[in-house]
């Protein structure tokens, strides 16, 4: 529990303060922090009784000369968890040094406790880091779905609950960067701000929150048994908007679907991870992307780069060869994805109605296809998603 670095560190930062030699040791009574750094290593033969009783002793120069290592002075026993885990000495005459002990021991006690904390909280969220990792790399011919289960319970975490999981994606624009002195696009040395924020919004006690690659952080949220997908995406924009106010930070969030089962977690991080690759960059664009929402994009990319290449080739070749052809693509896919419907796909694409059947007859004289035609227009829509997709 007593580290050498951090009783070294302790015994220097005390001496210089109090202006007398304070020295550390271990539960044996070796010397392992000192004002005096030729201490360090040492015996010290009145540290053994004093952690035996746990009661304070002071020695005088007679006293001492009898005692092995032993100066001068007053020796405390350092106490954690009602256990002597060493000694704190004071170097001095004991009428000097006895004010101080009992303030050295308490700022000492504090130390080793807020290390021991600290110590206990990484080892808790590497823990976590593991098992996140774990559980989205997860092959259940290579590792069985019980050692998970049984790893995560020694964490306090039942992956039998259902959870949604999501990935939060941060980057540092230019300005911001110039501003931290950061490196475009690196977070590493925002990261502990940046768990400490995510962790505020899923704070129950059974979500999974962990830093994944460099400037992600994967969450696995557990939800009710009845999902209610606006209730998390309304939390995942409130991250969203709280990175974005710790000095200009961005972020996006993909997310999966429910799951209660180790394959189910995995599947659903991996879809988290296809809906922020999917849902684009667009500006202005919704921050949150749902899975749910992008399965057509999903089966699209899966199918690979020749096929969707062979796909906008031979649907859309006419319409690419039109100026205004991101128009016209913007308003294919607007068409589709708004139920075929006028009114919500001029709301989608923020133009007047009369624009958008403009729009529409120009794509029905170019194909020769009316756009009611569903078949066809389902074919011209997977067709501009393909393109957008592009090398991806």
């Amino acid at each position: 529990m007593l580290s050498p670095s951090l009783a070294q560190e302790i015994a220097g930062d005390t001496t210089a303060v109090i202006g007398f030699n304070v020295l550390i040791t271990d539960a044996e009574g070796m010397v392992i922090g000192s004002g005096d750094s030729s201490r360090v290593g040492s015996f010290h033969e009145a540290s053994v009784e004093v952690v035996r009783t746990q009661e304070p002793a002071t020695h005088d120069a007679s006293q001492a000369q009898r005692l092995r290592g032993v100066r001068p002075g007053m020796t405390l026993p350092l106490v954690a968890g009602g256990q002597a885990v060493g000694t704190v000495g004071i170097t001095g005459t004991p009428a000097q040094v006895r004010r101080f002990g009992l303030l050295v021991k308490r700022q000492t006690e504090i130390l080793l406790r807020e290390s021991v904390m600290l110590r206990s909280r990484l080892l808790s969220e590497r823990a976590a880091e593991k098992l996140l990792a774990d559980i989205a790399s997860h092959d259940p011919q290579v590792v069985e779905d019980d050692f998970l289960l049984f790893r995560a319970t020694e964490l306090g975490f039942d992956l039998r609950l259902p959870r949604v999981a999501a990935v939060v994606e941060v980057t540092v624009p230019e300005a911001a960067a110039r501003r931290r002195g950061l490196p475009p696009q690196d977070v590493a040395l925002v990261r502990t701000e940046l768990l400490r924020t995510v962790r505020e919004i899923f704070a129950d006690p059974q979500d999974i929150v962990a830093g994944t690659v460099p400037g992600r952080i994967g969450v696995l949220h557990r939800c009710g048994a009845r999902h209610r997908s606006e209730s998390l995406v309304a939390d995942c924009r409130r991250v969203v908007d709280l990175i974005a106010a710790q000095d200009g930070l961005a972020a996006r969030v993909g997310v999966g679907e429910p799951a209660d089962t180790v394959v189910g977690l995995h599947d659903s991080y991996q879809d988290a991870c296809d809906a922020l690759r999917l849902g684009g960059h667009p500006a202005g664009g919704p921050p949150v992307h749902l899975i749910a929402d992008l399965r057509v994009h999903q089966v699209l990319a899966a199918a690979g780069q020749s096929a969707r290449n062979r796909l906008v080739d031979l649907t859309t070749a006419d319409l690419r060869a039109q100026q205004d052809w991101p128009a016209l693509r913007d308003t294919i896919t607007a068409w589709c994805e708004s139920g075929f419907n006028l009114v919500r796909a001029s709301a989608a694409l923020h133009i007047h109605r009369n624009t958008v059947v403009y729009r529409m007859n120009k794509i029905e004289q170019i194909t020769g296809r009316p756009l009611r035609d569903h078949r066809a227009t389902t074919a011209l829509y997977l067709a501009c998603l393909a393109e957008r997709l592009g090398g991806d």
